[in-house]
C-alpha cells in the first residue's frame, strides 16, 4: 500500500528525509517557506508538489503524514498542529525544547489515535543494534561506562544550543543500549560565540544500576568526531560513525594483577561486521511500516520524553554550574 508522507524543510537534513522517502516511493508532497530551496527541490523532483504554506499540506486530505525537518524551536508548534488535523508525525530530535511540550505532543497523538515517532537515527544504526545484541547477550559483561563524543566545526544555532542539538542523538543512545533512565546528571559547558548560547558541554550520568555515561558535545572543534565507547568488565567496542569501514570495533584487552598491581594485556582491535545500510532509509522505512501496521514506533513519543528529561535535568545543572540533579523515575 502506498503511502503519502510530506516532507516539512528542505534544509540540510530535510534534503536526506526527502531523498529516502522518495527512494521508499512514499513521497507525496515537500514544504519549505524558502522559495529558494523549493526550486532546488523542483529540479530533483519535478513531479512531487511543493508548498510554501504549512496549512496548505494539512488541509490537502492526500497527505497522510508528514516528516517534519525544520529547526528545533518550530518542532513543537509543527508536530502539534499536524496531530490536530489528525496527521501521523516523524519529527527530528529533539522532539520539543521542553519536557511540558514534548508530553503535550505525546498527549495529543494518544487522544488523536496518531503515530508519532521521533527522529533518534542512532537507534536504527546497523552498528548500535549489532552493539546492543552483544550487550544483551553478556559479551560485554557488566556495563562500566559508556563514552561518547559528538564534535564538528559548526554548524552554529542560535535558538537552541550544543547540548539540545548535539546531545539528543548521544542520550536516546545510552538509554537505549542500558535501558535504564539515569537517576543523577550533572553538565558543564562554556558559551564563547554567544553569551547566551553554550557551545561546549561536558554531561556525567549515574545509572541505578552503576553504569556510569559520559558526553562531550562542541560545535568549536577543529575536527569532526563521533565516537561512542562502551566499556564492559569483559570486552570494550567502540563505535566510530565517521569509519568508512569498521566502524565497531572490539578491544579484548585483560587486566592482570600481578603483585597486587593492575597490569593491561592489550589486544589487537576485532572488527565487528555490520549491515551496509543506510540508518535513515531504515529509520524512514520503519515509519512507513508503523503507518501500515498502526504499531507504536521503536521511538514514540515515550521515548522522546525519555530523551527530553534527561536534557531538562542536564540544562538545569548546566545554568547551575554543574550541580548535580536527581532525576525521578520516569513513568509513562
Amino acid at each position: 500500500m502506498k503511502r503519502n508522507i510530506a516532507v516539512i524543510g528542505n534544509g540540510h537534513w530535510g534534503k536526506n528525509l526527502l531523498r529516502n522517502f522518495h527512494e521508499l516511493k512514499a513521497l507525496s508532497s515537500v514544504c519549505d517557506l524558502d522559495e529558494e530551496k523549493l526550486n532546488d527541490c523542483a529540479k530533483k523532483y519535478p513531479e512531487i508538489p511543493l508548498y510554501n504554506n504549512f496549512r496548505a499540506v494539512l488541509d490537502d486530505p492526500e497527505v497522510e503524514a508528514v516528516a517534519i525537518a525544520t529547526p528545533a524551536a518550530t518542532h513543537y508548534k509543527l508536530a502539534s498542529q499536524a496531530l490536530l488535523a489528525n496527521k501521523d508525525v516523524f519529527v527530528e530530535k529533539p522532539m520539543a525544547l521542553s519536557y511540558r511540550e514534548g508530553e503535550h505532543l505525546v498527549d495529543l497523538a494518544e487522544k488523536r489515535s496518531r503515530i508519532l515517532m521521533v527522529g533518534h537515527i542512532l537507534e536504527y544504526h546497523p552498528a548500535i543494534i549489532k552493539l546492543n545484541k552483544m550487550i544483551q547477550e553478556g559479551i560485554l559483561g557488566k556495563i562500566q561506562y559508556i563514552y561518547s563524543s559528538r564534535l564538528n566545526l559548526g554548524k552554529f544555532r542560535m535558538e537552541e544550543n550544543i547540548l539540545w542539538s548535539f546531545a539528543p542523538h548521544d542520550i536516546s543512545v545510552m538509554l537505549f543500549l542500558l535501558r535504564e533512565m539515569p537517576s543523577e546528571v550533572s553538565a558543564f559547558g562554556g558559551n564563547y560565540l554567544d553569551p547566551d548560547i553554550t557551545d561546549v558541554t561536558v554531561t556525567n550520568l549515574n545509572f541505578p544500576s552503576g553504569s556510569k555515561g559520559h558526553i562531550f558535545v562542541s560545535w568549536l572543534h577543529p575536527y569532526k568526531e563521533q565516537k561512542l565507547c562502551v566499556i564492559g568488565d569483559r570486552s570494550m567496542l567502540v563505535f566510530d560513525d565517521t569509519e568508512s569501514k569498521n566502524k565497531l570495533l572490539s578491544f579484548n584487552h585483560k587486566i592482570d594483577w600481578i603483585e597486587n598491581k593492575p597490569i593491561s594485556q592489550r589486544k589487537q582491535a576485532i572488527p565487528i561486521s555490520v549491515a551496509k545500510t543506510e540508518p535513515l532509509k531504515l529509520e524512514c522505512q520503519h515509519f512507513i511500516e508503523c503507518l501500515t501496521s498502526r504499531k507504536t514506533p521503536l521511538t514514540d513519543g515515550h521515548n522522546g520524553l525519555r530523551v527530553l528529561k534527561v536534557l531538562e535535568a542536564c540544562q538545569k545543572s548546566l545554568k547551575k554550574n554543574g550541580s548535580p540533579q536527581h532525576i525521578d523515575p520516569f513513568k509513562q
